[in-house]
């Protein structure tokens, strides 16, 4: 447990000293939102009628900033070695990995999403299913994320590529995340069915693909 602390530690104190993603990722998510609200004019109605989505995209598309990077920094200075050999379970340092991930990048969000959803005029009922949607949703996000970054470990410039092999499997937490968001029946326990099964395969996958691309 010291040695999983230790890392999450580490990820942060990393990301503090250098400016870190979740900095970058919260910037690009404010103004991912200002440029919509500007695009759509003054008018609250229109706004409020797209605030769930615009919000749940700008936060998958800002999640696409730091993904590439939660393996490759450790990977690039030699430390992912070290994790490599020293980790007993590497399922278990994959997933301390991607929860420090999350809590880098999308917990930031989640804290902003109030003020996203005051700027697109989400309606006074809307922000307790928007905010229960971003907390059971996003998990997903940095569990898939760092599977497909677990994929492509070792390749230069690899946000495109991150970009094209998960995309398609965010593409159903963005779906049922949004409807979660706006109330519809059955999403958001789905929604919750989806992070689960993250929380279960991505380890697993996200594993052999470290051990592939580190041996």
């Amino acid at each position: 447990m010291k040695k999983l602390n230790a890392i999450i530690t580490r990820d942060i104190a990393i990301a503090l000293r250098q400016g870190g993603g979740g900095f970058q990722v919260t910037v690009f998510f404010a103004l991912a939102i200002l440029m919509f609200a500007f695009a759509i004019g003054p008018e609250i109605l229109k706004r409020s009628e797209i605030a769930a989505p615009v919000i749940w995209v700008c936060a998958l598309l800002a999640t696409y900033v730091s993904i590439d990077r939660i393996f490759q920094s450790d990977h690039d200075e030699g430390s992912l070695d070290i994790l490599f050999e020293t980790s007993d379970v590497l399922e278990l340092t994959f997933l301390v990995k991607a929860f420090s991930h999350w809590l880098l990048t999308c917990a930031p969000l989640i804290a902003l999403a109030p003020v996203a959803g005051l700027i697109m005029g989400l309606d006074g009922g809307g922000f307790a299913p928007l905010m229960g949607s971003l907390l059971v949703g996003t998990p997903a996000l940095s569990l898939i994320g760092a599977m497909g970054a677990a994929m492509t470990l070792g390749i230069r410039r690899s946000n495109v590529l991150v970009a094209i092999l998960i995309g398609p499997i965010l593409t159903p937490v963005l779906i049922f995340g949004v409807g979660a968001a706006t109330n519809t029946p059955a999403s958001l326990p789905i929604l919750g069915a989806i992070t689960l099964f993250s929380l279960i395969l991505t380890p697993i996958a996200g594993a052999a693909a470290l051990r592939l691309n580190i041996n």
